[in-house]
């Protein structure tokens, strides 16, 4: 029998949640280190004290999609990796944020398969989505925000305030991983990400 190659769902079907069957990803919980972006992974030295975000546009990072084995090894050096963040943006149609979401989720879970400490990156768009965003998402343990592109006007800020209550009150977080800017309403146990234009202007980590 000829082998699918669509999708990536030769390599591993996952039972999923919900109604868009999301794989899961199992609660990890959060120690301490220095976090770089997913395109400067490959040249980063020391990797087992790091970890590794997708807070960049999602081009930088469709190629871990594509090819998903071909980062494996690396990937796996890290002390931790979040889910990539595959774009939700609220004029998206629904299904392309759905997928977006799913596409999340194989990664994260195909990564725990290999032994990764895979970090959930969550994300939202209108209250609409809360139907499905935070399906295969572990309660408790460590979660990664980024309200990069949400605090410019009000309408978005009020979607991400609405989203950010919304994923503590499901998920209980133990610890929220926060890349951008923190609004005074999002309260919890937060660490924050620097930018890298933040990190530029500061001494470099060991390895950069």
């Amino acid at each position: 029998m000829q082998e699918r190659t669509f999708e990536n769902q030769q390599k591993m079907i996952f039972d999923g949640v919900g109604e868009f069957q999301i794989p899961e990803i199992e609660p990890t919980y959060f120690d301490s280190c220095d976090f770089i972006s997913f395109n400067y992974a490959k040249s980063c030295k020391k990797r087992q004290n790091k970890g590794c975000h997708f807070f960049i546009d999602d081009y930088q990072f469709q190629r871990l999609w594509n090819q998903p084995d071909k980062y494996l090894d690396m990937l796996m050096e890290f002390r931790y990796v979040c889910s990539p963040d595959f774009s939700t943006y609220t004029d998206f149609p629904k299904a392309l944020q759905i997928y977006n979401h799913f596409r999340k989720h194989w990664i994260g879970a195909y990564l725990q398969m290999y032994g990764v400490d895979v970090i959930p990156t969550i994300s939202w768009s209108t209250e609409e989505s809360f139907e499905w965003c935070f399906d295969g998402e572990p309660v408790g343990g460590v979660v990664a925000v980024s309200s990069v592109g949400t605090q410019n006007s009000r309408i978005k800020r009020e979607l991400f305030i609405r989203g950010y209550k919304e994923m503590v009150r499901r998920l209980q977080p133990e610890t929220i991983i926060f890349y951008g800017n923190v609004p005074e309403e999002c309260t919890e146990n937060i660490v924050r990400i620097k930018a890298f234009s933040e990190k530029f202007n500061e001494a470099r980590c060991d390895g950069w």
